[in-house]
């Protein structure tokens, strides 16, 4: 029997996810909803399927190959898959410049 994998979320997930959600639920009380559970539903399938999501392409350039990521609507999950876990490490709208804030989330941390 194949073992599931374990979903964990870092601080800056968990951060953007609390960022997310609370945006849409004073805009659009269904809509958050909505969004939540289909993010929920998309990081629950790494537990069976971790490679499912692509090498993140603005990383895979400068040859860091250990980030992964899902599509969810306008957000991209990204993760690195760690032994028999998968640590979601940001959920960002795909829209802004993922560079960018990277550097931020890393200034975060210092």
């Amino acid at each position: 029997m194949n073992k599931k994998y374990k979903i964990i979320f870092s601080k800056f997930a968990e951060d953007d996810l609390t960022e997310i959600i609370g945006y849409y639920q004073s805009n659009n009380n269904e809509f958050y909803r909505k969004l939540f559970f289909s993010i929920e539903e998309k990081i629950n399938q790494l537990k069976d399927f971790p490679k499912h999501g692509r090498i993140v392409p603005e990383l895979e350039k400068q040859n860091i190959v250990d980030y992964r990521e899902l599509i969810e609507g306008n957000y991209r999950i990204i993760y690195v898959i760690h032994d028999r876990s998968i640590i979601i490490h940001t959920i960002i709208d795909s829209r802004r410049n993922l560079e960018e804030l990277i550097i931020k989330k890393l200034m975060r941390s210092l």
